[in-house]
């Protein structure tokens, strides 16, 4: 079979792991692949319940815009990750947009598909499920966030919670792979930049984190003990 670098990305997202190449040659057949530039729209909320998307390389933030024009992180993708299922299955659009945090290509799915391969795989659906469960799980996390009036801990939390979906073990602790400027940690958390600020450069005097040369955040061993 000759190499499809389409289908090593189906192969990583969680909704598809559990097929053989057989079954995700099948699937590479039913999808839609879009390069997206760096900033640019991928989904606009008027559009949410037409099609599924799915990252195969690169990035992206789901943002809410507020009455004063502000922009508000809801959650943050990365390669692997897919969004929009929720809108196919109950026809409701969503609150919400996404766009891309860096040069990305995604695998498009649309509504009659994405019936058509859960219907049919019965592996997609129990995968679906336990995701969709894990998604409750973490916007009860957020919503935790946000009941803190210490901000600090608020700061903490969030990172934590990054550190579990997009955190690299290694032997000084764990790197964010992700690049989050203050603005984004604030919009998060329900703080401001200055706040957010203040809080990183106090741990990094501190030791608890490090900001390395390609300005990733490194947790340090004694980050998850910081006591308050």
């Amino acid at each position: 079979m000759k190499y499809d670098p389409s289908i090593e990305g189906l192969k990583h997202n969680s909704l598809f792991s559990s097929l053989t190449d057989a079954e995700l040659q099948d699937i590479r057949g039913k999808i839609i692949l879009k390069k997206i530039k760096r900033n640019e729209i991928i989904l606009r909320e008027e559009h949410t319940n037409e099609f599924m998307y799915i990252i195969l390389d690169g990035g992206a933030k789901v943002i809410q815009t507020t009455d004063a024009g502000k922009e508000i992180i809801v959650t943050l993708h990365k390669a692997g990750d897919f969004f929009g299922e929720l809108s196919l299955i109950d026809g409701k659009t969503a609150p919400a947009a996404v766009r891309a945090t860096r040069d990305s290509q995604i695998a498009i799915i649309s509504k009659q598909e994405f019936f058509s391969m859960i219907k049919k795989q019965e592996k997609i659906l129990d995968n679906l499920l336990q995701i969709l469960c894990s998604r409750i799980r973490e916007s009860m996390q957020k919503i935790q966030i946000l009941n803190f009036n210490n901000a600090a801990q608020r700061v903490q939390m969030l990172l934590m919670m990054l550190a579990e979906s997009h955190g690299e073990k290694t032997r000084e602790g764990t790197i964010l792979q992700l690049k989050l400027i203050h603005q984004d940690i604030a919009d998060m958390t329900g703080l401001t930049r200055e706040t957010v600020t203040r809080v990183l450069d106090k741990w990094r005097r501190g030791g608890e984190i490090q900001i390395l040369p390609n300005k990733s955040i490194l947790l340090t061993p004694e980050f998850e003990s910081i006591l308050f």
